[in-house]
């Protein structure tokens, strides 16, 4: 534990698994006690919280939808109830299909604009009052990709990350002035495990190549996302940083 975030508490949502689950260890390595969600996978968050626990560090385990608006004042809840505060919320909870477009219903459309997009929306606004005590507040919206390079079969998807971004840019003016920073980071082109719920790998990943000749891994993303809650990225604020290996250059 380096101590950066010593006595600082973290949410991160999606956090069983992948990318989620990185930023989570890597926040508790700094020093963060973390919350763990997700909206399932029990079992899976538990693992993590075990892993920060072995590490020395403390963390809780909350299920909550966080797309619905009673869930996801649960989880702010549930988070001072136990920890007294908030510092960080990482936005990382997604669901990430691909279906033909002429295939896309309404209820899975509204299934993953209310995990991305709308669970984005209702933690930040239930964690504001709380960030507001914090002198090191910051809000980190995991986006993706495809929201700028466009993908076939993601409309719900693309969509909803790119509205990340504008909600990040939106966000930084509305609560900057309250000492609350707010950045987006988009991974690129991650080696991730994927269940067949979302369709294994994605088929937009065989239309892109890294610079690297690799695939990025969850850790990589991770230390960008500590970084930007630490005293020493005061100054990043309302950026949406990509990192994906050279895949994408904006």
């Amino acid at each position: 534990m380096s101590g950066s975030l010593k006595g600082r508490v973290a949410i991160v949502t999606g956090a069983a698994r992948n990318i989620g689950r990185a930023i989570a260890l890597e926040l508790a390595a700094a020093g963060a006690s973390v919350v763990v969600n997700a909206k399932t996978s029990g079992e899976a968050a538990a693992e993590v919280v075990r892993a920060i626990e072995d590490g020395g560090g403390e963390g809780l385990v909350h299920l909550a939808d966080v797309g619905d608006p009673r869930a996801a004042a649960g989880l702010i809840e549930a988070t001072v109830s136990r920890f007294g505060r908030i510092d960080i919320l990482v936005n990382n909870a997604a669901i990430r299909r691909e279906t033909a477009f002429e295939h896309l219903e309404w209820e899975e459309w509204r299934e993953v604009i209310s995990a991305i997009l709308d669970g984005a929306y209702l933690c930040a606004r239930a964690a504001l009052p709380h960030l507001r005590e914090s002198d090191l507040a910051s809000i980190v919206n995991i986006g993706g990709m495809s929201a700028h390079t466009g993908s076939e079969g993601r409309a719900h998807v693309v969509a909803a990350k790119a509205g990340l971004v504008g909600l990040t840019r939106a966000l930084a003016h509305d609560l900057s002035p309250k000492g609350i920073r707010v950045n987006c980071v988009v991974p690129g082109l991650i080696a991730t495990e994927r269940g067949k719920s979302t369709g294994g790998t994605p088929a937009h990943h065989a239309a892109h190549g890294t610079l690297l000749g690799r695939r990025g891994t969850p850790q990589e993303i991770a230390s960008l996302v500590r970084f930007l809650c630490e005293p020493s990225a005061r100054y990043i604020i309302g950026q949406t940083i990509h990192a994906n290996g050279g895949a994408y250059l904006p």
